[in-house]
């Protein structure tokens, strides 16, 4: 063969390779219409962490993304990867964060080694994959690792139960497989008050599409309320002594800290949640004491008792649905989270050390200027280099009645990753 036809052929051969390589992953031709659930434990201390799998289970029906499933949008704190077995090709990635991880950052962890149950929910392999979960340190390096076997024939992998034990109200949006599905779960209510539950949930919808671009992008998401009662009011408040038996096991002064109203029980909500169609979840706490907190794609939580009900849970949303960090500072912190010269992974704070890939094209905007955006130091608690979007934003007071251009940007872009094909 004449090696200028051998070279053409080769160059045929490598462009169609590339062209293979780079075709979008269709979920119907690796998925079935189901959901894996993936239990894991992290473990360790402020120095050290080990990921163990607890448990698999697999339940009827995959209610997230189908567009965009070998891309990310955010690096997040961890991320769970699924690999094809026999061609080793990226076929879904998703990222998240951890209380695990924020623990880290904690004084206990310099005293004791902790446990800590995490769930990812990942659409079902047709065939033979391997799931890979990775945790990363605040200098965006890889601190853990786990990679392990997932066979659509495993006969251990537990076929979930339906949802028909609880009651579950779908309150807004229509099928699983098409919209961003938001799951509000009731916490601290009895069995008398589940009129009082789904009015806080109605509350706390119309207060979330009463931000933009929430508001303008309302036909993108389905809302589904799950009510299991309580024994009885109210959730557990350990400075009072005051332990409760709910749903979902949530607490204040999670990590030592008194407004901070978590749950360290992920595999009792997830069990909860079991058969529901579920991409986010809220938790709503009946009570009066003031508290919550937002995790990166793991859960959003906050009392629903109190007068800064609307904006805390828009607040804590914006944290767990598209990854926005606090904008609020103290002046006692220094490099806690986000060390010099590491850009965050959040979207509305900058070290200025990769800042074109912020907001800076913003500031060249009339509008977005005309709202005051700009480089602002103060952001993620630190006072010192760490800088946010504006003066005042909804993720850094409650008195702000909306999001600064940056995270409304941010948000935007979260919901066109999980509903149609972008560019990233």
């Amino acid at each position: 063969m004449p090696r200028i036809l051998f070279s053409f052929l080769l160059l045929l051969l490598s462009s169609a390779t590339s062209l293979s390589a780079a075709k979008a992953v269709r979920y119907d031709d690796w998925f079935a219409d189901a959901t894996l659930r993936l239990n894991y434990i992290l473990s360790g201390t402020n120095t050290t962490q080990d990921i163990a799998l607890h448990t698999m289970a697999r339940t009827p029906l995959w209610a997230g993304r189908r567009v965009n499933l070998d891309k990310l949008l955010l690096e997040g704190n961890a991320q769970v990867e699924l690999t094809d077995s026999a061609t080793g090709r990226r076929i879904y990635i998703a990222s998240f964060s951890t209380l695990f991880q924020e623990w880290q950052h904690s004084e206990e962890a310099t005293q004791v080694r902790k446990a800590f149950e995490v769930v990812q929910l990942v659409p079902m392999p047709l065939r033979t994959a391997y799931a890979t979960l990775r945790l990363y340190d605040s200098h965006r390096r890889t601190v853990a690792e786990m990679r392990h076997r997932v066979s659509p024939n495993d006969i251990l992998i537990r076929q979930g139960k339906a949802a028909s034990k609880h009651f579950v109200t779908q309150l807004h949006g229509g099928d699983a497989r098409e919209g961003i599905d938001i799951v509000y779960i009731a916490e601290g209510y009895t069995i008398a008050q589940r009129e009082l539950f789904l009015s806080d949930v109605r509350t706390a919808m119309e207060a979330l599409f009463d931000h933009a671009p929430f508001s303008l992008m309302r036909d993108r998401f389905n809302i589904r309320a799950v009510f299991v009662p309580s024994e009885r009011e109210d959730v557990s408040v350990p400075l009072e002594g005051k332990w409760n038996e709910t749903p979902c096991g949530s607490h204040f002064s999670t990590l030592y800290s008194d407004r901070y109203l978590m749950t360290e029980k992920l595999f009792q909500v997830y069990d909860l949640l079991e058969g529901v169609p579920t991409e986010h979840v809220i938790i709503l706490a009946n009570t009066p004491v003031y508290g919550g907190g937002g995790i990166y794609n793991l859960y959003a939580m906050t009392s629903a008792r109190q007068q800064w009900f609307r904006p805390v849970v828009v607040h804590e949303f914006g944290h767990s649905f598209a990854g926005l960090a606090d904008e609020y500072f103290y002046d006692d912190q220094f490099e806690t989270f986000y060390p010099a010269g590491i850009e965050p992974w959040e979207p509305n704070l900058s070290t200025l050390t990769d800042f074109d890939k912020k907001w800076a094209r913003l500031m060249g905007n009339p509008s977005a200027m005309n709202e005051g955006i700009g480089v602002f130091e103060g952001g993620g608690y630190q006072s010192k280099g760490v800088y946010r979007p504006s003066l005042d934003c909804r993720m850094r007071t409650n008195e702000y009645p909306v999001f600064c251009p940056a995270c409304r940007e941010a948000i935007e872009k979260a919901i066109k990753y999980n509903t149609e094909t972008i560019k990233l």
